[in-house]
C-alpha cells in the first residue's frame, strides 16, 4: 500500500475569500506580518502499489479538483 497526498489550491488569479477572512482575523488578534493567506484542501489516499501516477493524476483532476478555479499537486509519501 502507498499513501498519496493531493493538495488542491485556488488558482492565483481566483479570489480567495476564506484566505482573506483569515488575514483579517489575524489582524484583529494583533498578529502582524502575514500579508496573504490562501486556503486549500488536502486529500490523503491509501492506494495499492499498482495504482500508477497517470491514474492518480486522473483521480485528482476529474474528481478532487475543479480545474476551472483550482490547481493540484499529487505526491507519494514514503514510509
Amino acid at each position: 500500500m502507498a499513501r498519496v497526498v493531493v493538495d488542491v489550491m485556488p488558482k492565483a488569479e481566483i479570489l480567495d475569500p476564506q484566505g482573506q477572512a483569515i488575514v483579517g482575523a489575524l489582524g484583529r488578534l494583533g498578529i502582524a506580518g502575514v500579508a496573504d493567506v490562501r486556503q486549500g484542501k488536502r486529500f490523503e489516499l491509501e492506494v495499492d502499489d499498482a495504482v500508477d501516477d497517470v491514474t492518480l493524476e486522473k483521480i485528482a483532476e476529474e474528481l478532487l479538483t475543479n480545474t476551472v478555479v483550482e490547481n493540484f499537486s499529487v505526491s507519494r509519501i514514503s514510509g
